[in-house]
């Protein structure tokens, strides 16, 4: 439709318009709140005004590497200041923020900065030796800057610069870059290699931007704020809460490891109000032996993913100072898309009813357009009734740009104008959605994606091995863990046991995405000699009626 004559006399300028990013609220915090605390971490402390300085320095550097706009630049980090320096620094280079999850293992480093043709690696020293073994692998090595974190203990610097030098060849006076177009990408973040090699996602900064705002929105942040780093940013870039919580003007608390002494003495000391945990975090707080005095003009907020969160664990968590909200996303939707929102009257309601009513994965958040169920077949929307099955489906301004170099599984995601999420969902009355399942076997073990098909692939390299199949099984801690199924060969039954196929595992996986349980046993199956899962995941229930388990 062309645009009218009135419309036509109207174009955007530079009064009206600003290429939506979220690399601009750090110029922000630095303009109203300049000596407010951006970041703590140990006995560092930089406040918004150094914050900014250090992130264009960063940006300066890195273009006088040779950094152009669009090159990736990686970062293999737990969550320090340099992270979160890097989600304004990279961006604001006009590069592309490449964070890797520091579970993997070489091999699948490797392939990331292979794929993503990383031109700088910015790596913490205590994944020295590991990335040292994926950078052998590589054909062209990128430029690697140490960060040497005093809290990181021993480690291997492998790097051609430390951060610090590399930060001083920078210009604290360059500014940080606006895109051209909002549309340019700001992140490519990596799956968990569900289906095969891990996926490149790609996000945009007007998705970074919206997505930001919503978490700030929906969390309740402010300049008051003090926000705890649990969860790890290079989670779908923290679930854009790095920028989040800077638009608020609130302080970032890092946390180098995840445990609960360091939580607690955090929330005494810095006076958190806000965090997210996987439900593997929440079980260590409230199975912790420290106690924490209850504010009860201002508990601590929290968000968690993963499976829902029993009643126990709400009742116990809430007994220790925290109110929980429950959301679900993918690292396609920059992380939280839909969340279980508060409804009038929940307080007032039984233990139980609440915790039925948290297992939803609830609404679209406000910046995500929509979010519903459709039949898998037809596509069409499912009846709101809570119990016909079909896929949960989401579109809006907060769903990436697709996957790097993979056109086929771009098309296939959003097949019919969706993004199709793979999990198998009901449509409840009021417009609330509740997954059932997973359609893709997927095992959340910690807030990690685990693939069963990835490890029965190295199950099935074996020579003792006949069949294998892994299922999910409830874990206290972890949520979930794989349990593998294995059927040996006749003369390996004498010779390899369970503990054998789990360091086997161990040997050629992430650690964390090997088998802690395993059964030798006679596989059930279909009549066509389909291996029946359904009936597995079951045994993996009631582990007591599985014959020749090992625990590991």
């Amino acid at each position: 439709m062309m645009p009218s004559l009135f419309e036509a006399e109207l174009p955007p300028n530079d009064a009206n318009y600003v290429p939506l990013s979220p690399v601009s609220f750090l110029k922000r915090a630095a303009h109203i709140y300049p000596d407010r605390d951006a970041v703590i971490h140990g006995e560092r402390r930089y406040s918004y005004r150094q914050l900014h300085e250090r992130s264009r320095r960063l940006a300066s550097a890195l273009e006088r590497v040779g950094v152009q706009p669009g090159d990736r630049v990686a970062l293999l980090a737990p969550n320090v200041p340099e992270l979160l320096e890097a989600h304004y620094g990279v961006p604001g280079a006009g590069a592309v923020l490449v964070s890797i999850n520091i579970r993997l293992e070489a091999q699948t480093i490797a392939f990331i900065l292979r794929h993503s043709a990383a031109k700088v690696l910015i790596c913490d020293r205590e994944f020295g030796a590991t990335a040292r073994q994926a950078l052998a692998l590589l054909e062209t090595r990128p430029l690697v800057v140490d960060i040497d974190d005093i809290q990181a203990g021993d480690g291997e610097l492998i790097g051609e610069l430390d951060y610090e030098a590399f930060l001083a060849q920078g210009d604290p006076t360059r500014a940080l870059s606006l895109p051209e177009n909002e549309w340019q990408s700001i992140a490519l973040n990596y799956t968990s290699g569900t289906t095969g090699d891990p996926k490149g996602v790609v996000l945009h900064h007007r998705g970074a931007y919206l997505n930001a705002c919503a978490g700030a929105l929906i969390f309740q942040l402010g300049p008051r704020s003090v926000y705890l780093w649990t969860l790890p940013m290079f989670h779908c870039n923290g679930w854009s809460h790095t920028w989040a919580v800077t638009l608020s003007g609130g302080t970032h608390v890092c946390l180098r490891k995840v445990q609960t002494a360091p939580i607690y003495a955090a929330i005494a000391e810095h006076g958190v109000t806000h965090m997210s945990a996987a439900p593997v975090v929440m079980s260590m707080l409230i199975h912790a032996e420290q106690q924490f005095e209850w504010r009860s003009d201002q508990p601590v907020a929290v968000i968690t993913g993963g499976a829902a969160p029993p009643s126990a664990v709400i009742s116990a968590m809430e007994a220790r100072g925290f109110s929980i909200t429950h959301a679900y996303g993918m690292t396609e939707s920059y992380g939280p898309s839909t969340l279980c929102l508060w409804q009038p009257g929940l307080d007032e309601q039984p233990l139980d009813a609440r915790a039925q009513f948290m297992s939803r994965q609830g609404v679209a958040h406000p910046m995500l357009e929509e979010a519903t169920v459709v039949d898998v077949d037809s596509g069409q929307p499912v009846p709101a009734d809570g119990a016909t099955l079909g896929e949960l489906v989401v579109r809006g301004n907060t769903v990436m740009k697709g996957y790097l170099n993979n056109p086929e599984a771009t098309r296939a995601a959003f097949a019919d104008g969706w993004l199709h999420t793979g999990d198998l969902a009901v449509l409840h009355a009021d417009g609330y959605v509740e997954i059932k399942d997973r359609s893709k076997d997927i095992i959340i073990s910690g807030g990690e994606n685990i693939s069963s098909l990835e490890i029965e692939e190295v199950l099935y390299q074996h020579p003792g091995v006949i069949e294998a199949a892994v299922v999910a099984r409830p874990d206290e801690r972890w949520g979930e863990t794989p349990h593998a199924f294995v059927t040996l060969r006749a003369d390996a039954v004498a010779n390899v046991c369970g503990d054998d196929l789990i360091l086997w595992c161990r040997e050629r996986l992430a650690h964390f995405k090997a088998p802690r349980h395993v059964s030798l046993v006679e596989l059930p199956k279909t009549a066509t000699g389909k291996i029946q899962k359904f009936v597995l995941r079951e045994w993996a229930r009631r582990p007591q009626e599985v014959p020749s388990e090992t625990e590991h």
